[in-house]
């Protein structure tokens, strides 16, 4: 048996979870080989292989958390290689494979067309490569218009147009990647009173977080097309839910972080820099990453909130992890429907199916699990303090990339904990549990129903 014989054997055997991990894996480690070069790196610098690592996980996931700077370790071709890794890890290994794949004239067959289905959350084989292509469009035509007005714009900061582009391009990328990560060396807190750069990252960061087939929803309205009576253009529930609950989030957390902070950190800000403050954090707590102040600065209760938030992260389907914003929304509709004694759950003119309600409460529990487990195993073997474990732990299961200042100073354990965390957020938790699991197999006899005591 040739080697093709048996690698086409063993991905067979292999599920198409497995394959997504294991592409993952391998778009890991040609990543850490990518950047551990030394021609990507800044005269004098000695990048340790576990920050290479953390470094190319972080990227991969787009989350942010880094151990080292990007702007003092990487020079222009450094950067311009993470932009490329951020658009692996942001639109996806399937889709960028299936773009390839068609450049090249290969037929897209169903394995490929299974693991598109992983990939992309989807329920359905149908019509997969043509939204794997919609959504390569859509995201470089919104990462191609925000690197033009972000670089026109920068021409007023910086002396060269090589330079403006630079810093234009590779935060857009990282914005509506959500990646959070910067050149700059301090985020966007050199932007800190600037509002249109603001304002420009906050469509981003949304763009990004929001979900693909909201996105491609959207597209359809803007197009004219209906799919509905009288001419009329009808959102899908995931497309509803996900917007209420996603704009909810924004708002709610906008709100909270201005009454949090009123008497603390903004109690010196004008109005409007307490709106664009709050209201900055709120978006990039989904899963931006990218920030305008020390988030140091707050105070406990604000970090309680935006762990919390992070946890959540953004929607299915997007560049984001958490537990996302419809397993949030389907948790609090199911214990109001409860609380009401109503036998379904009815939002928006439909019934969510009872599926989706176990499987929201179970994507929540591991995810709980996970993140407490985390936080013990931090907590147990470095010296910092438990809040920053806990909104460091937050902020790499939902992919976000804030930080309290603590990745540099963790052990190579306590880097390997957040590593595995952002990569489970990258795959997704249904994924993972998918990964852990056994094989399914259907009951051949059942024993008698007994009710237990619950609560």
């Amino acid at each position: 048996m040739n080697l093709r014989s048996r690698e086409n054997k063993l991905a067979k055997q292999l599920s198409t979870v497995h394959l997504i991990v294991i592409y993952y894996l391998i778009a890991i480690g040609f990543a850490t080989i990518l950047l551990s070069v030394p021609v990507f790196h800044n005269p004098g610098v000695d990048l340790s292989f576990i920050d290479t690592l953390f470094t190319a996980v972080s990227a991969i996931s787009v989350t942010g958390l880094t151990a080292v700077s990007i702007a003092d370790t990487f020079n222009v071709y450094g950067k311009l290689a993470i932009t490329l890794i951020l658009q692996l890890g942001g639109i996806g290994i399937m889709t960028l494979g299936t773009f390839i794949w068609i450049l090249l004239g290969k037929k897209i067959g169903l394995r490929q067309r299974q693991l598109i289905r992983v990939d992309q959350n989807s329920r359905t084989l149908a019509g997969l490569v043509k939204l794997m292509l919609r959504i390569f469009a859509i995201v470089l035509t919104i990462e191609l218009i925000g690197t033009i007005i972000l670089s026109v714009y920068f021409l007023t900061y910086f002396d060269s147009w090589q330079e403006a582009l630079l810093h234009g391009f590779f935060g857009a990328v990282s914005a509506t990647t959500n990646a959070g990560f910067d050149i700059t060396g301090a985020s966007l807190i050199p932007f800190a009173n600037d509002y249109f750069v603001q304002f420009i990252n906050i469509i981003l960061i949304i763009l990004g977080a929001i979900g693909f087939p909201v996105l491609i929803e959207v597209q359809e309205l803007l197009r004219g097309k209906s799919n509905g009576p009288n001419d009329k253009y009808n959102f899908s529930l995931f497309s509803k839910l996900t917007t209420f609950t996603f704009f909810g989030l924004v708002v709610a957390g906008w709100f909270l972080i201005y009454i949090l902070e009123r008497t603390a950190f903004l109690s010196d800000k004008a109005w409007h820099e307490s709106f664009f403050y709050s209201l900055f954090m709120s978006v990039t707590s989904r899963s931006g990453g990218l920030t305008t102040m020390d988030v140091n600065e707050f105070t406990l209760p604000t970090l309680l909130l935006l762990c919390m938030l992070m946890f959540i992260g953004a929607s299915p389907s997007s560049v984001g992890g958490g537990i996302r914003t419809t397993t949030f929304a389907i948790m609090l509709l199911a214990i109001y429907n409860y609380g009401k004694g109503n036998s379904s759950i009815k939002v928006f003119g439909r019934e969510i199916d009872p599926e989706d309600v176990t499987r929201s409460f179970i994507v929540i529990s591991t995810a709980m699990l996970l993140w407490s487990t985390s936080i013990i195993l931090l907590a147990s073997t470095e010296t910092v303090p438990i809040v920053p474990i806990v909104f460091e732990v937050s902020s790499a299961f939902g992919t976000t990339g804030l930080s309290m200042g603590i990745t540099p100073d963790l052990s190579v354990f306590g880097k390997s904990v957040i590593m595995v965390l952002m990569f489970i957020g990258r795959i997704g938790l249904f994924s993972f549990i998918f990964l852990i699991r056994g094989k399914e197999t259907k009951d051949i006899y059942h024993y008698p129903k007994e009710n237990v005591i619950i609560g």
